[in-house]
């Protein structure tokens, strides 16, 4: 995602270095090398993000962060310190700064962080329409009785201060549903802070919501704000709830109980006035009577429950929903008047949709590809169906008949070191698997690999592999 981005830095030579790693990004860098510069241009233009050293000139430091937040309290500001001062680091997080690098440090963790900031400034900014067809920008699409009920049930609940578990499977728009509670909610004007439970690791997922101290545990060299810190006063999303682990699960029950969280390292409480959104795929139920989950965080979090029905319940929606991805998908790929043809819709509705209307997106796009420069037709959408669905067996059963030629190969001596040849074949399907899950995202998709943001730019260049599209260049 590509962000119109303030960097506030009085160092020239600093400046040019992060304005050349940052546009390299595709990003469109502004320049201020004034504290009270920056201000003025971040009150009276829109910027997805705000990048600022600590000290500047003619306003720096808490104030200007302050100032920052005060202006435009949903725009995330990146705050850029030397080693030595870290405290005051710190407090301006408390005072509005989403996130702070710790100088020096690399590229890749600046990218990174730009990245996550870029991701939240468009949670908080861009609407959520519902039931429009010709929506432009994020959309709950659907007309369908089951989908009216889902429209009602979030203009009950928005202007409450109730803890909404927002229930449905894999792929049916929990986040949407999320975005536009919050979004008519009295704290839309506040932060929006969105955490996967099942993409961080249990041993930092504590540290992630609650903060930690210094020298909490090994490799904590700093003091870091919480997620739950940093949406004081807004609205935290916690998505897949049903992962937590069971001390996580302790810890949030308290917060929601006595409204404070303790950093890990520290018994003192901090008070936050957060209102709680979760989504889960998992059955619950079940989940507590396997002593997985704890009956009474149920019963916290559901206060209210919204549960979103799949695809395949609304089949009525999905030829409104296709008109949408081909829409926004042909704007994305450079397609001009993309269209389907009446017969391919009508092959659809007759599909069944395990990965719900996520699967149903992941289609389209592959068919504007497949299709392109020409309406989508029947043979496109069977060919990409048929492609998506092939059986996991199938796959399985081709690498497990690679393994046993390679190692029959390696054992008459026509071939050795069989380990690399094995990660060489299929690690280029793994990164080209991975991108495409992202969106595109190499930031994303590194994290999941474990890999580095550098790691993954040099595996796409070796693959022929490019972000935002379909297999390897030719």
């Amino acid at each position: 995602m590509k962000a119109k981005i303030l960097l506030i830095e009085d160092d020239a030579s600093t400046a040019a270095s992060l304005e050349k790693v940052l546009s390299a990004e595709g990003h469109d860098v502004q320049l201020a090398a004034r504290g009270d510069e920056g201000l003025t241009r971040a009150q009276h233009e829109d910027f997805q993000v705000v990048l600022t050293d600590l000290r500047l000139p003619g306003l720096g430091g808490l104030e200007l962060v302050a100032a920052l937040h005060a202006a435009k309290p949903k725009q995330p500001i990146i705050l850029m310190t030397a080693h030595g001062t870290t405290e005051t680091a710190i407090e301006a997080t408390k005072r509005g700064a989403c996130d702070y690098l710790l100088k020096p440090f690399e590229a890749d963790e600046l990218l990174d962080l730009v990245a996550s900031a870029v991701a939240s400034s468009r949670l908080m900014s861009e609407p959520v329409e519902m039931g429009e067809s010709n929506a432009d920008r994020s959309a709950i699409i659907g007309k369908s009785r089951a989908m009216q009920a889902i429209y009602k049930e979030i203009g009950r609940v928005a202007a409450t201060p109730a803890t909404v578990l927002i229930r449905g499977a894999t792929g049916t728009g929990k986040e949407l549903i999320a975005r536009a509670i919050y979004l008519h909610s009295d704290r839309a004007d506040k932060p929006f802070i969105a955490v996967n439970c099942a993409a961080i690791p249990d041993a930092l997922l504590e540290s992630e919501l609650f903060g930690h101290e210094r020298g909490a545990f090994t490799g904590a060299q700093a003091r870091r704000i919480g997620r739950f810190e940093q949406a004081h006063g807004g609205t935290i999303f916690l998505d897949e709830i049903g992962d937590l682990n069971a001390n996580t699960q302790g810890k949030l029950l308290r917060v929601l109980q006595e409204r404070c969280i303790q950093r890990l390292g520290s018994e003192a409480n901090i008070p936050v006035d957060v209102r709680v959104l979760a989504a889960t795929h998992r059955n619950l139920e079940t989940a507590i009577q396997e002593k997985e989950f704890r009956e009474d965080l149920y019963y916290r979090l559901g206060v209210v429950t919204i549960t979103l029905p799949s695809l395949n319940e609304r089949p009525e929606d999905i030829p409104d929903l296709a008109k949408y991805f081909i829409r926004r998908y042909g704007r994305e790929l450079g397609i001009e008047s993309p269209a389907v043809q009446p017969e391919a819709v009508s092959y659809l509705q007759t599909q069944p949709w395990p990965g719900n209307v996520r699967e149903l997106e992941n289609i389209i796009r592959q068919a504007l590809l497949l299709a392109r420069p020409f309406a989508i037709n029947l043979d496109h959408v069977q060919q990409v169906l048929a492609k998506a669905r092939k059986p996991a067996t199938e796959s399985s059963q081709t690498h497990a008949a690679y393994i046993t030629e390679l190692l029959a190969r390696v054992r008459s001596g026509e071939a050795q070191d069989a380990y690399a040849q094995m990660i060489a074949h299929l690690e280029p399907e793994l990164y080209q698997q991975a991108i495409q899950l992202a969106q595109g995202n190499q930031a994303r998709a590194a994290r999941w690999l474990g890999v580095t943001r550098l790691k993954m730019r040099e595996k796409l260049t070796e693959f022929g592999l490019h972000p935002g599209r379909e297999g390897r260049s030719k």
